[in-house]
Parts: C-alpha cells; structure tokens; sequence
C-alpha cells in the first residue's frame, strides 16, 4: 500500500498513483475507497483534487457500487461533474439516481453546454425538467434549446458558449472585449463576426487576432470560407467534415444561418470513438450501447436474438448436408473436407465483409465506385481461391491417397472464396440500399451464403465426379 498521508499533492505523487499503462493505479482506488469508508472528506479530497476529470472518471467506474455516490458527496465543490461524461451509461444513471437533485444542479451549473447536454440527454423528461428548473434562466433556455435537436446531431454536440462580435468593431475593441468579459468559455479558438440578426459572416482566429493592428475591422479580417455545419446535421458528417478539412473547430448554425454554437475537436474525437466503437459491436453481433458495467440478464437478452438467428441460418447450412446425406455415407472423406472448405469460405468473405462495411461507413464506398470495388475483390477472392484450392487439393490427395478428392476440393475451394468475396461486399451494399445497417446485419448473411455455397458447391461437384447417388 502507497503511503498516502499527506494527500496526492505534487506531480511526483500524480505519477506514483499511476499504472505503467498512466491510469489510476489499484492501490490508488483501494486508498481512496478506505477513505470514502472512514468518511474522511478531508483525505479524499486530496487524493481525488489533483487528478483530471477523465481520471476522476476511471476513478468512480474502479469503485465499489456503493461507494461512488458517497465518493461525491465527501468531493463536494471539489469534483469535477464533467467526470460524469467519462463513465459508462449505466454508471452515469445509477449515479444521477442516486445523487440529491440539488447536488446535480450544483455540479451542472459549472459545466460547459456540450457536457451538460451529454448528462441530461439520457434522463427522462420529468427528470430532465427537475434539474433545468433549478439553473439559472439563460442556462436553461441554452440547454433546452439544445435538447431540442434531434438525438445524436450537431445541435447536441455543440457548445453554445462562444464569442461572436459585429463586423465594424475593430481588432483592438475585440481584445479589449476579451480582456474586461469574465463570462468566456473555457477554452475557444476563434472569435465569430455576426451581423445584427446574429447570422454568422466568418470568424476570426485568436493568433491573427493579436497580430493584428488595433485599428484594422475584424470584417477585414474574418475568413468566409470556413465550414460550417448545420445544428441538425448528423454527427457522423461533423467528424467526417472535422477528418477531411483538418479542424479544430467549426460553427453550428441553424435553418436561417444563425450562428447556435460551436463544435469541437474533443467532442469530435468521442464521436469517432463511439461511431467506431458500434461499428465494431454491430460487426459481432452485440447490442451498440453494451457497456462493461452492464447486468449478466441484460447482456445475455441483449445477444440472445442475434444468436438464435445465427441458429436459423446455421439450420440452413446444415439442411444443405442432409440433401448429400447419401454420398456422405458412401465417402467419409466428404464430411471430413467439407466443413475445411466452408470455413476458408467465410473467413475470406469476413475480410471483405470488413472492408465494404468499413468503407461504407466512411462514404468511401458508393454507386460510383461499386462495381471497380466488387470486381477487385472477385479478383482477389479468384487469386487466393486459385492458390488455397491448389494447396488444400495437394494436401487432401496426399492424406487420403486419392488425387480426385484433391481435384474437388480444389475446384470446390475456388468457388467458395469467389463467391464469398462476391457475398463480403454485395450483401453491405444491398442492405445499405434497402436502409438496414451493414455493420449490424451483413455477418449473418454472409456466414450463411459461404456455409450453404462451400457445403453445395464441394458435395454437389463429388457427386458429379465421383458419379455417387
């Protein structure tokens, strides 16, 4: 145990509370839990006081259940409520359950919108109104107006705290502004020029700013030619336009050009965490918001209905081998080979499964480029199907003795890996068509056409050639 009696006060003592991996050490949550226990505000205060939000919040998921909300009350004005933006959903829920409503207000009042709006999103409306009743006016107006946006669209990404000035100030009046408002946000980049009806007509960033004469108008100085994004835009198109254009930032305005807020790139990254994080789950079948902390019933119902339609479609492959139930008995090398040619099938169709998926999620994949993209992979799925059917058929002859089992495996491996191939990336493009999510449904599907295509395409040719029946 780390001797911790005068608090983690220095940088030294930061890093000493951390793993080799730089996140909070175990002896670290197993010294703020004992003080959390004792009730030791004092000592939790200055274990908990030096380390950032995103370190508070890997803090309270380390923590025993019962301990995070007492952790808070002991932190006081101390924690800081963005922490909360860090956490699991689940965690994040049980806490604002748990919590008093005035303490949430309290913490909530001190947020930045976008934060805020992040917290109060995933409450029900009776509880989102409880806390909006108890900020101040101009903060419940904001944060209403941004729980108004469609979910996951740039309206609720937004912070709506900015500077914005009138085109005929000068550089020196906007400095001056700067300097004499204490109500800024916390961190900006960039001052906006809006015109009297607050209708955004460039922005201005703070290093030309200041080198800038004190004389010269900012609309001499403003660029026009920035992005800019719509608040009801989706979020994936924000990090998208954030990825192509480099940005740090960029404006929301709404359906009459009004300048709303701005986004940026720290609430962007999460977005392309997040997108990328359901892409990943979606491609495995689990539910996009399963989350570590989840229930064991509620990850197990979550991931029962996906695995009861892999059931069914591992039925059909299955009725496939029943249809050559007779040559299978006359040659056990068939039921032996024959799972060797599904599999080398569906693995190949899951690399261009992945690719398309990947592809289309990103917009590089579409009507102008389909048919370049399904030929290429036909090609690759026809070269590696020449080189594995050549392989697997020299090893089946040699372990079987017989040089024609060899020739249908081979045969029979060809046509699964292009007909997989071609599966990996028209089934992602039909289902995007019709409107379904590749990521989540194009698995299945393409498990099962490389299932019944291997089992058919290897029995059916043996039957041919072997002349069995």
């Amino acid at each position: 145990m780390l001797d911790l009696d005068d608090g983690a006060k220095s940088a030294e003592r930061i890093l000493a509370f951390r793993d080799e991996e730089g996140d909070v050490s175990r002896d670290y949550v197993d010294a703020v839990a004992q003080a959390v226990e004792a009730g030791d505000a004092e000592k939790v205060r200055d274990l908990v006081r030096p380390f950032h939000e995103a370190d508070q919040g890997a803090l309270i998921e380390a923590l025993p259940a019962d301990a995070r909300a007492r952790l808070i009350g002991l932190l006081g004005d101390v924690f800081d409520f963005a922490a909360l933006t860090e956490v699991d959903d689940s965690i994040r829920e049980e806490l604002l359950d748990e919590l008093p409503t005035k303490t949430v207000i309290e913490g909530m009042k001190d947020l930045e919108s976008d934060d805020a709006v992040y917290i109060l999103e995933d409450l029900d409306k009776d509880e989102q109104n409880e806390i909006l009743e108890g900020l101040p006016a101009s903060e419940r107006v904001a944060l209403q107006k941004s729980l108004d946006y469609p979910e996951d669209s740039a309206g609720r990404l937004m912070q709506t705290e900015l500077v914005a000035v009138p085109p005929f100030w000068t550089a020196g009046q906007t400095l001056d502004h700067l300097h004499a408002t204490e109500d800024l946000p916390q961190s900006f980049f960039e001052v906006f020029v809006v015109d009297p009806g607050h209708r955004l007509l460039g922005q201005i960033f703070l290093d030309k700013l200041v080198r800038s004469p004190r004389i010269e108008r900012v609309d001499a100085l403003m660029s026009t030619d920035r992005r800019r994004v719509h608040a009801t835009e989706d979020q994936e198109q924000v990090a998208r336009l954030f990825e192509r254009y480099n940005l740090v930032s960029a404006p929301v305005v709404d359906e009459a050009e009004r300048l709303v807020g701005v986004v940026t790139i720290d609430d962007v990254v999460d977005v392309i965490q997040e997108e990328a994080d359901e892409d990943v789950k979606a491609l495995g079948g689990v539910r996009w918001d399963e989350e570590l902390s989840d229930t064991v019933m509620t990850i197990a119902r979550s991931r029962f209905v996906w695995l009861f339609v892999n059931l069914i479609t591992a039925f059909v492959a299955s009725a496939v081998l029943g249809l050559f139930e007779g040559q299978l008995q006359k040659m056990v090398a068939l039921a032996v080979l024959a799972p060797i040619v599904a599999s080398q099938g569906g693995n190949a169709a899951t690399q261009t499964m992945t690719v398309a998926v990947r592809a289309l999620a990103v917009r590089e994949l579409g009507a102008g480029n389909a048919f370049r993209v399904t030929l290429r992979e036909s090609l690759v799925g026809l070269l590696n199907g020449i080189g594995f059917g050549l392989l697997t058929g020299a090893v089946a002859s040699l372990w079987f003795q017989d040089w024609n089992i060899g020739a249908v495996i081979c045969i029979a491996m060809l046509v699964n890996l292009v007909a997989g191939a071609l599966g990996g990336i028209l089934i992602p493009l039909t289902l995007e068509k019709v409107g379904a999510d590749p990521a989540v449904s194009s698995g299945v599907f393409v498990t099962t056409v490389t299932d019944v295509v291997g089992f058919f395409s290897f029995l059916g040719i043996a039957t041919l050639w072997f002349g069995l029946g």
